[in-house]
């Protein structure tokens, strides 16, 4: 089972008189790289967060965003040393300057000062906590969803690009048959114009036709090339998830076999052949790097 990195999940939860989101979002990466959004009141549970969500994301880069906003009325506090430091200010420049004012004017103007209505500290409840918690699971669940979904697109491109290379790879038979017989009509040509005719050294001949098919061999190639393929296959419909690193290794040496099967090829048809089985493991190699 392949799952892709791209994935996306959100959910949203009224908890007492603040509606809370959290957005999980991420991207292709060789290694796990979180970056976290919350509240200051949460902080110092942003450890026990990016464990959570560590397991959960695996690999690749992800903005997780926990937020709020206030939808109905929350306590506040007046800070009553700063208002009584303000009414004290306020009734000592008034009596400087000859001014009346009763401590009603007074408590009205130091009112109107700032920072003299506070929102009280805010603290971790643990109750509220465990909701949220509940509301990463939900936007977790999401996001493995998103991610199971673009990864059967994956799959299905994979097979597709794996099949195509097997069929290029049967494509090739008939020409490398093709191949040996102008081989040995080049070699013979060859032979009868440095030699008197009618004196053609047979066994010097097929010594030398088998020299050049020899060097130009490319059975063990297209053995390990299938064996490649099939073995891309197996980890396809291995039910694990997590198998993008391994599909990235067996798809390089895929690779492999296919750049020897070109340098052998001495041939224009096999060539062309070879630079379609190319073209198809590039597009395999550039969607492996989605693949968890």
């Amino acid at each position: 089972m392949i799952y892709s990195m791209t994935g996306y999940g959100k959910a949203t939860a009224l908890i007492g008189s603040r509606r809370y989101t959290a957005e999980l979002r991420s991207l292709n990466g060789k290694q796990l790289d979180l970056s976290v959004r919350m509240p200051s009141a949460f902080r110092s549970k942003e450890m026990e967060l990016r464990k959570r969500m560590g397991h959960v994301i695996g690999r690749g880069k992800c903005d997780i965003s926990l937020q709020y906003v206030i939808e109905g009325v929350e306590p506040r506090e007046l800070n009553q040393p700063l208002i009584e430091m303000y009414i004290d200010s306020l009734a000592g420049i008034s009596r400087s300057k000859d001014l009346a004012t009763d401590d009603s004017a007074l408590l009205s103007m130091a009112m109107r000062l700032p920072e003299v209505v506070q929102q009280p500290r805010e603290e971790v409840d643990e109750a509220e906590w465990l909701t949220i918690v509940d509301l990463l699971d939900e936007a977790s669940a999401q996001f493995k969803a998103f991610r199971e979904e673009e990864g059967k697109s994956l799959e299905a491109d994979f097979r597709g690009r794996i099949e195509n290379i097997l069929r290029l790879q049967a494509e090739m038979k008939p020409l490398i048959d093709a191949r040996i017989l102008r081989i040995r009509e080049r070699i013979q040509s060859n032979f009868e114009e440095i030699q008197d005719r009618g004196r053609l050294d047979e066994n010097r001949f097929e010594q030398e036709v088998l020299f050049y098919i020899e060097k130009l061999d490319v059975s063990e190639e297209l053995v390990r090339l299938s064996a490649h393929c099939a073995h891309f296959t197996e980890v396809l419909n291995e039910v694990t998830p997590g198998q993008g690193k391994k599909l990235g290794f067996i798809s390089q040496e895929i690779g492999r076999e296919i750049n020897t099967l070109g340098s052998k090829a001495n041939d224009a048809e096999m060539q062309r052949v070879v630079v379609q089985m190319k073209d198809e493991l590039e597009k395999v190699k550039e969607q492996v790097l989605n693949a968890l």
